[in-house]
C-alpha cells in the first residue's frame, strides 16, 4: 500500500468499470475511490469505497493491518461511492467505534435500515479524537456537497482529510493534468455550493495545511497553493482565464457559420483565446466548466417550438442551477420567422447575480446578411473592451 507519511496509508481503490459517475459524468479514465489508514496507538480508518471494490478495500486493510483491528471508522461523506461497505467493515470489524456527525448517523440509518451497530461516536465541528501521539480534529463542511460532511485534520502530519473537495476525475494509474478534471468534477458536483466552500476556507485559514487527501483524485503534497487559489476562484465565481467561451447549438449550419464567424473575428482583433462548443456534440459538463472558466460567453443558438433549441436550454438551465454569476454574456439568435430565444436567454438569467448582457444582440432571420456579419464585428469588438 501507498505510505503517505510514517503510520498514515493510502488504501483506495481504482475503478475502471465505470462509464457515467453519478449516472451522469462521462468519465474516460474511470475514477478513484479514496480510504485512508492512520496507524497510531488506535488506529483509524477513514471512508470506505464503492460497493464492487468492497473485496479489495478489505484486502488493502488486511495488507497494512495484518491482524490488527481498527479502533475507529471515520465517515467524512455518506455518499454510496465513499459509504456502500460500511456493512462488510462491521461483519468483518463488530467492535470498531463508527465516527460520524448526527447527520451522518440519520443518512447511515436512511442507507442500511437493517444495520445494527453497537459502538458508535457522534463528534460535531471542532471536536477533537486522540489516537495517542496524534490528535484528529473535525471540520464540519455541510453542503460541500451534502449535509452530513465533516474533514478531518491530523495536527501531527499537518494532513487534511478533505472529503469531495479538491477531488477530480480519473483514476489514479492514468496520468493526467490536473485541472482540467478536477474543474468539471467540481463545478458539475459541486459548483452550485461556492457560498458554503468560501465558508470551509474561513474555517481552515488558520491550520498548517501540508498534504491534502481527498476522496477522489490524487493526493496533493507539492504547491499546494495553486490548487487551493483554483478553488478559492471557482467557489467565488471568479475569473480563471482570460479569453471568450462561444456555445453553439444549429440544425441547418447557419447559426454554427455566425458563431465560427465570431470566433474568426475575436482572434482576428487579438483575442487571447476563443474557446468554442457545439452543445449538442460536446460533453455538455465539459461546456459547464468553460462557461464558468471565462469571464465572457456567447450563446448562439436558433428559435425552436418558440424557446431555445433543446441543448441550448439544458446548458443555460446547467449555468444558472450551478449559481452562475459574475460574467458578462453576448447572444446570437436565429429565427426564420419570430426569433425568440435571446428573450428566453435573458428571461432564463434574471435572478442570477452580476449578469451583464452586451448591447449588441446578433439576430439572424435564416441565413447570414450583411447586416449580421456588421452586428458580429460589432459584438466582437463589445467583447474585447
Amino acid at each position: 500500500m501507498n505510505k503517505i507519511k510514517e503510520n498514515v496509508y493510502y488504501i483506495g481503490v481504482n475503478d475502471h468499470l465505470l462509464d457515467l459517475f453519478e449516472g451522469q459524468y462521462i468519465v474516460p479514465n474511470g475514477m478513484a475511490y479514496n480510504s485512508y489508514i492512520i496507524s497510531d496507538e488506535k488506529i483509524a480508518i477513514l471512508d470506505t469505497v464503492d460497493v464492487n471494490f468492497g473485496d479489495k478495500w478489505l484486502e488493502n486493510i488486511k495488507e497494512v493491518l495484518g491482524d490488527k483491528s481498527p479502533d475507529y471508522l471515520i465517515i467524512q461523506h455518506m455518499e454510496p461511492d465513499h459509504s456502500a461497505c460500511i456493512g462488510d467493515f462491521t461483519a468483518n470489524y463488530p467492535d470498531t467505534t463508527i465516527v460520524g456527525n448526527a447527520k451522518t448517523f440519520d443518512m447511515l440509518r436512511a442507507f442500511f435500515p437493517d444495520l445494527a451497530l453497537s459502538n458508535t461516536l457522534v463528534v460535531n465541528d471542532g471536536e477533537k479524537l486522540s489516537l495517542g501521539s496524534r490528535e484528529l480534529t473535525f471540520v464540519t463542511a455541510p453542503m460541500v456537497h451534502w449535509p452530513e460532511v465533516m474533514m478531518t485534520y491530523d495536527s501531527c502530519d499537518k494532513i487534511f482529510f478533505s472529503a469531495d473537495a479538491f477531488g477530480k476525475f480519473g483514476a489514479l494509474d492514468v496520468e493526467e493534468e490536473w485541472a482540467c478534471e478536477a474543474r468539471r468534477y467540481y463545478f458539475g458536483i459541486v459548483g452550485k455550493y461556492g457560498m458554503q466552500v468560501q465558508a470551509l476556507f474561513k474555517k481552515i485559514a488558520n491550520l498548517d495545511i501540508q498534504t491534502i487527501c481527498p476522496l477522489h483524485g490524487p493526493i496533493l503534497t507539492e504547491n499546494l497553493g495553486y490548487y487551493l487559489d483554483l478553488y478559492n476562484t471557482w467557489s467565488s465565481y471568479g475569473v480563471e482565464s482570460e479569453g471568450i467561451f462561444i456555445a453553439y447549438t444549429s440544425v441547418y449550419g447557419n447559426t454554427k457559420k455566425a458563431a465560427e464567424l465570431l470566433r474568426d473575428k475575436l482572434i482576428e482583433k487579438g483575442c487571447p483565446k476563443v474557446a468554442i462548443a457545439d452543445l449538442a456534440r460536446e460533453d455538455m459538463a465539459e461546456a459547464v466548466e468553460d462557461g464558468f472558466r471565462y469571464g465572457k460567453i456567447v450563446l448562439a443558438t436558433t428559435t425552436y417550438n418558440g424557446e431555445m433549441f433543446p441543448f441550448m436550454n439544458q446548458y443555460v438551465d446547467a449555468l444558472v442551477e450551478r449559481n452562475y454569476q459574475n460574467r458578462t454574456i453576448g447572444i446570437i439568435e436565429n429565427g426564420s420567422w419570430a426569433a425568440m430565444a435571446a428573450k428566453r436567454i435573458k428571461a432564463k438569467f434574471e435572478k442570477s447575480k452580476n449578469i451583464t448582457f452586451t448591447n449588441t444582440t446578433v439576430s439572424i432571420k435564416s441565413a447570414l446578411k450583411p447586416e449580421n456579419i456588421a452586428q458580429i464585428n460589432d459584438l466582437a469588438d463589445e467583447l474585447l473592451k
